[in-house]
């Protein structure tokens, strides 16, 4: 936030329109991975569908609808007393341009998947497809993270037109920590799971949350064996 800070609220949106798609393509990766190797899955259209949902669906609550609320609650994009009277000397008419800014400016909402569906949407068929022919969850997860910081931090950057205060920032980073860590461990991991038996049926990968190595056994039933 502070390093991107500079870039203003136009750059604001540069910066979001690069990481909320890169977002998205690492969200449906990790999602799509994980619930075709828990599942079995190899029906695509499934795969398509629970991907497209838990990337799509959940960036665009971590990207902008979290850090929307916590925008609106700081009063983020309040404009400063300088920028509104900035030029009240000029002519009557500009002041007046300018205490309608003053009253009706609020913090927008921007909806990738709506307002770039060209860009966002084929971001999350992209992830689904390289999940498809390489399941891979553990390095997309942490880029995954990562740049879902860099997006949500984006999304404020538009809407920050308040002074930069200690106070600010705090409620910022608070904002950020919510729009980031639960909607990433709720896209990437509890999402998915929800549509898998819970008869234990894995294909032989390695899986971090259950325990298996390569060969399919747990680590805790080698442990048994040996004992």
């Amino acid at each position: 936030m502070l390093v991107f800070r500079q870039f203003g609220v136009a750059g604001g949106h540069v910066l979001f329109a690069i990481f909320h798609p890169l977002h998205v393509v690492l969200s449906a990766m990790v999602t799509a991975a994980l619930f075709q190797l828990h599942r079995k899955a190899k029906n695509f259209l499934l795969i398509l569908v629970i991907g497209y949902l838990g990337s799509v669906g959940i960036a665009t609550l971590s990207d902008s609808v979290i850090p929307f609320i916590g925008e609106s609650i700081l009063g983020a994009a309040i404009p400063t007393h300088a920028a509104l009277h900035e030029h009240t000397h000029e002519d009557h008419q500009a002041s007046e341009r300018l205490e309608e800014h003053d009253h009706d400016h609020k913090p927008r909402l921007h909806l990738g998947f709506i307002e770039e569906w060209w860009l966002v949407n084929p971001a999350a068929f992209l992830g689904i497809l390289i999940a498809y022919f390489v399941p891979k969850t553990k390095y997309p997860h942490a880029l995954h993270v990562l740049v879902s910081t860099w997006a949500s931090s984006s999304h404020m950057l538009m809407n920050t037109q308040a002074d930069w205060s200690l106070t600010l920032l705090a409620g910022m980073f608070l904002a950020l920590f919510i729009a980031v860590w639960i909607p990433c461990c709720i896209s990437d991991i509890v999402f998915p799971l929800l549509f898998v038996r819970t008869d234990g049926a894995h294909i032989g990968h390695p899986c971090i949350l259950c325990g298996r190595t390569e060969t399919g056994t747990s680590s805790d039933s080698e442990g048994h064996n040996k004992s």
